[in-house]
């Protein structure tokens, strides 16, 4: 961790609508796996986790797009989320989302901000 925030990846790694990084975070002690994704030119980190039934979404380490790269995918059940808010569009969990996680990009870096789920940009 530096002075400006836990280095995830280089921000080239993370291609609009493409592969995922993923990594851990550890609020309050307790270790969750989380990932970043580039979307409409952002960068947005949520936790690994569907609110559906708590499965990881990647269907392949990185994988959270489904085939046409519009939404986020739980490789579980289906459920379809828009990766600009995390909301769950279709599915089994429609109408919830997925916990977002503070990142930034800086320096040429994405950089995770906090180590507590929810507190996004």
């Amino acid at each position: 961790m530096t002075g400006r925030g836990r280095r995830i990846c280089p921000s080239a790694a993370l291609a609009d609508g493409g592969k995922g990084e993923r990594f851990a975070i550890a609020p309050g002690g307790e270790a969750q796996d989380a990932f970043a994704v580039r979307w409409c030119g952002t960068a947005r980190a949520y936790v690994n986790r569907c609110p559906h039934m708590g499965t990881e979404l990647d269907w392949q380490p990185g994988e959270f797009f489904e085939e046409s790269g519009l939404y986020l995918v739980c490789a579980t059940h289906g459920a379809l989320f828009d990766p600009a808010t995390g909301l769950c569009v279709a599915g089994p969990c429609r109408g919830a989302s997925l916990e977002r996680v503070s990142i930034r990009e800086e320096g040429g870096e994405v950089l995770m901000a906090n180590e507590k789920p929810g507190e996004g940009p």
